[in-house]
Order: C-alpha cells, then sequence, then structure tokens
C-alpha cells in the first residue's frame, strides 16, 4: 500500500528516472525510424510526387533549431512539435482524405525526415540543451 503513496519516480528504476530510453527499447526505436522513413518514401513514390520537391524539402524541419536563439527552452518545443510524427501524420491525412497533393506530399517528406533523424539516434529534445535528447546525449560532452 505505501509503493501506491510514493511519487512514481520513485518507484521506476534508475534507468528510466533518467528520462533516457535505454535497453531493447532504446534499440527498436532507429528500427522504427527507419520504418516510417521507408513507408514514407514509398507511399511517396507510390502518389508519384515530384522526387526534386522532395529532395528540397527534407531537411526544411530543421529550419525549428532556430527557435534555440530564443533559448533552450522555446527551443526545445518548437524542434519538438517540428519532430513529432503526430502533427506530420495529422497533415497527410488531411491531405489524402482532402484530396490536396501538396500537403499530402509535404506530409510524407516530414515524416520521412523524422524517421531518418531517429533511425540515426536523434531523439526529441529537453530543455536543459540542445544535444540533450529522450535518445540520450548528442554531440560533444
Amino acid at each position: 500500500m505505501t509503493a501506491l503513496l510514493q511519487p512514481i519516480e520513485s518507484i521506476l528504476p534508475a534507468q528510466a528516472r533518467t528520462g533516457v530510453v535505454s535497453g531493447g527499447v532504446r534499440s527498436a526505436l532507429p528500427l522504427e525510424g527507419a520504418a516510417a522513413l521507408l513507408a514514407a518514401a514509398v507511399l511517396y513514390a507510390e502518389a508519384g510526387y515530384s522526387w526534386r520537391l522532395f529532395a528540397l524539402g527534407f531537411l526544411v524541419p530543421d529550419v525549428a533549431m532556430l527557435a534555440y536563439f530564443a533559448g533552450p527552452r522555446v527551443g526545445a518545443v518548437v524542434y519538438n512539435l517540428a519532430h513529432t510524427y503526430a502533427l506530420a501524420v495529422a497533415l497527410a491525412l488531411a491531405g489524402f482524405i482532402g484530396g490536396e497533393p501538396a500537403m499530402a506530399a509535404a506530409a510524407l517528406i516530414w515524416i520521412a525526415h523524422i524517421g531518418f533523424d531517429r533511425a540515426l539516434g536523434f531523439g526529441l529534445k529537453y530543455a536543459s540543451g540542445f544535444g540533450d535528447t529522450h535518445l540520450g546525449r548528442t554531440g560533444h560532452r
């Protein structure tokens, strides 16, 4: 009964309290990213969209890094919004259902970008700094 009254952090394993994914879960996330990248690229190709547009738009989500000039908290929020599947998938659904090919193409490029980042091990950011991600620390230490 006393365990139910403790803060959740106190009953989690130490690695879960760090805010960084580890173990088998950590190994699965790059595979998930690669799957998202592959699925988005296949759907993009099947729809017959322009590969030139794909190349031009692939790095657009990284423009969100400029928000770090407003500070690490604002930077993390904006970067994470640009690197979260939820918004990109919602845009894809709206594009496909609404018959808006430009919207659908942009969304698939966005999903591919996020998948590529995850496959390379780049995660969502914490407000403590650009290199602090849910997949661990990136960059120089």
